[in-house]
């Protein structure tokens, strides 16, 4: 006995199918050029809120950075050099002067990337700007530290550029306050 199907059952779902695949096509209509223009002109136009967000990430940014930066140069560096840590003969000098390598290339890397992140605030970046000669000249002082051949200049140099860093984001209403970084930062840079 052969099986027929109903005429309706047809119609039905060839109905059906057509209203679902009508609207998928009919959204299809503009080519592909034409909607990524449109793609690229909502991308880059900015919403109120973009620049308000972007300059509030910057100084977040900016003050993390710079904290960890003065948090590490102030536990590894000024405080054992103070302490005498870092003078031929003293007990540990060699583990306080691998620290100290270490921790003046933090320094110099989180102190680069605050100086980066300050480039996102107009005003945070006018008050860093000329601090970034005095941050490029702490580059080598970290592998100077490591030898043993750091002296009270070097050290002070630390000091003089993380405290006219913290200065700079205190008057662009970005306060820094030391953040001591774990040894896994301290290491991994």
């Amino acid at each position: 006995m052969p099986t027929t199907f109903p005429i309706r059952r047809i119609i039905v779902a060839v109905v059906l199918s057509c209203a679902v695949l009508v609207p998928t096509t009919a959204c299809g209509g503009a080519t592909s050029s034409t909607q990524s223009a449109a793609l690229a002109a909502a991308e880059s136009a900015p919403s109120p809120s973009a620049s308000a967000e972007r300059q509030k990430l910057a100084k977040t940014r900016f003050v993390a950075n710079a904290g960890l930066a003065a948090g590490a140069a102030y536990q590894w560096i000024v405080k054992p050099y103070k302490a005498g840590k870092f003078k031929k003969g003293a007990k540990g000098r060699t583990f306080a002067l691998v620290k100290a390598g270490l921790a003046g290339a933090f320094t110099y890397n989180r102190l680069k990337a605050a100086s980066e992140n300050a480039k996102g605030d107009p005003l945070l970046s006018k008050a860093v700007a000329p601090l970034s000669s005095g941050i490029d000249s702490l580059k080598n002082l970290g592998g100077k530290l490591r030898k043993g051949d750091a002296n009270d200049q070097d050290v002070g140099m630390f000091q003089n550029v993380i405290d006219g860093v913290k200065g700079a984001g205190q008057k662009a209403g970005a306060p820094v306050k030391d953040q001591v970084p774990s040894a896994g930062q301290l290491s991994g840079g």
